[in-house]
Order: structure tokens, then C-alpha cells, then sequence
């Protein structure tokens, strides 16, 4: 499952169960408002948080696959080279 599709879906049955909590409650108009109004909010930041915290992992790994990668070429680029001089050096007899 991507992680997209798990964000949605949590904030989709976030949202309806809180929603369908609220409507049952025995409260007043302005009250079940105000608290869809607390809740919706309540439910975005967590929403924005999660998505912050995977972007930060997401960078992360980015970040040390760019390192790995880096390495990797570095030590080819030197494999290449040690082949090159062993092939262009004159023959000892």
C-alpha cells in the first residue's frame, strides 16, 4: 500500500468518525459546530504532521542513497582508473 493511499484513508475514516461522533451527541447547533470547527482543525494538524514526519524520512533516505550512490561511482571511477594505469604501464622483462 503507498504511503498517499494509507494518508488518505486515515484521514477519511479520521474524518467520519469524528463527524458521525459528533452529529450523535446530544449537544446544541453552535456547540456541534464549534467542536466540527475544533475537530476539523484537530485533525489537519495531525494530518500535516504525519505528512512533515514522512517527508523528513523520505529526504533522509534520499539523502543517504545520494551518499551510497556517490560512493559507489567513487569507488568504480578508482577501480577504472587502477585498470587503465596497469594497462598503460610498459611491460617488465
Amino acid at each position: 500500500m503507498s504511503v498517499g493511499k494509507f494518508l488518505v484513508g486515515f484521514a477519511v475514516g479520521a474524518a467520519l468518525g469524528a463527524i458521525t461522533g459528533i452529529l450523535l451527541a446530544p449537544k446544541s447547533g453552535e456547540e456541534t459546530r464549534e467542536m466540527l470547527s475544533d475537530t476539523a482543525k484537530d485533525i489537519m494538524d495531525k494530518t500535516d504532521a504525519k505528512v512533515k514526519d514522512i517527508q523528513d524520512k523520505a529526504e533522509a533516505v534520499v539523502s543517504e542513497l545520494q551518499k551510497k550512490g556517490d560512493e559507489i561511482v567513487g569507488n568504480i571511477q578508482s577501480f577504472i582508473n587502477e585498470k587503465k594505469e596497469m594497462f598503460n604501464k610498459p611491460a617488465e622483462n
